[in-house]
């Protein structure tokens, strides 16, 4: 259990692990943000992001480029969501179930087109090395930051802004507050969730390209653990805020890097238990937040699960 770099290296690994599990959880709790706060719910970006991270993937192999490969998972991912906002635009559709069938054909579309990526190797998304000062590997791994974290970190504060001073952010907030409201004022809620689902989409599709890409940095079947999923609790327990998304995001990264971290500093014994931690944490942000007086605080009025 003794390491010769000391304990501290402990906290520092769980901070570089909590950057890098974070990122997919940032992106689609974001596009969740934005997508709820229109007033509809997506269940489906777990599919999604597993079909950006196949199709990021396949696409960045091909090209050579990961780039394209996020382009292309952005796409992928903005297709999933406009079908979502099409479907639940129809008379007496129900978004949660519509949200779950999404989600079985996004997985199901990305385990049948996937199969030909699980071996190749497609070129990884650069990184900046904020190390760069230390001798020590272990140092230089952990402050390891993809770019697309520090992208996902400004869009929090940019829609974080969007939503209290930007006309579009003005419009996406009375629409899903209200729908007599919006189209008293000549919108058109139906158009405006549905541009708001494929825009929230396209952002778990970077989420996935992030997981193929750079960490783990391949494709594989099992890729996702749920963090769609989780990322809907994630965006509760933020309570529609697209900053407290950012924070929450790192906390669940956090947890999800419990369990490596233990393993790297050769704390073996039990060291599993904490691959839980994420879940145990999403079981316990959904207590949390079930009580009558404070579950839907800050929740938009035109969601289905505050009717």
């Amino acid at each position: 259990m003794e390491n010769d770099l000391g304990l501290w290296v402990i906290p520092l690994a769980i901070l570089g692990g909590a950057i890098r599990v974070s990122t997919p959880f940032l992106f689609v709790s974001l596009g969740e943000v934005l997508t709820e706060r229109s007033g509809r719910i997506n269940l489906g970006l777990e599919g999604t992001l597993v079909f950006g991270a196949m199709s990021g993937y396949a696409i960045a192999y091909l090209t050579g480029s990961p780039w394209l490969g996020v382009l292309a998972a952005a796409l992928g991912g903005a297709f999933f969501g406009l079908t979502h906002g099409l479907i639940c635009s129809l008379p007496r559709v129900n978004d949660i179930a519509v949200g779950i069938a999404i989600m079985i054909l996004g997985m199901g579309l990305a385990f049948y087109f996937g199969k030909p990526y699980v071996q190749p190797v497609a070129p990884d998304l650069p990184s900046i090395n904020f190390g760069w000062w230390s001798d020590v590997p272990q140092v230089k791994a952990a402050l390891r930051v993809n770019v697309l974290f520090l992208i996902g970190a400004a869009l929090a504060f940019g829609m974080w802004w969007m939503f209290r001073a930007t006309k579009v952010g003005l419009i996406v907030r009375v629409v899903g507050d209200s729908t007599d409201a919006a189209r008293a004022m000549g919108l058109r809620p139906a158009l405006i969730r549905t541009l708001a689902t494929a825009a929230g989409g396209a952002f778990a599709g970077v989420g996935g390209a992030y997981l193929s890409l750079f960490y783990p940095g391949s494709w594989n079947e099992g890729i996702s653990s749920g963090q769609g999923l989780m990322a809907v609790a994630l965006v509760i327990f933020a309570r529609w805020n697209p900053i407290a998304c950012f924070g929450a995001a790192l906390l669940f990264g956090g947890a999800g890097a419990l369990g490596p971290t233990l393993q790297s500093v050769g704390i073996s014994e039990g060291y599993y238990l904490f691959f839980a931690a994420p879940y145990v944490l999403t079981l316990g942000v959904l207590i949390a937040t079930s009580s009558p007086s404070r579950a839907m605080t800050g929740a938009p009025g035109e969601l289905s699960i505050t009717k």
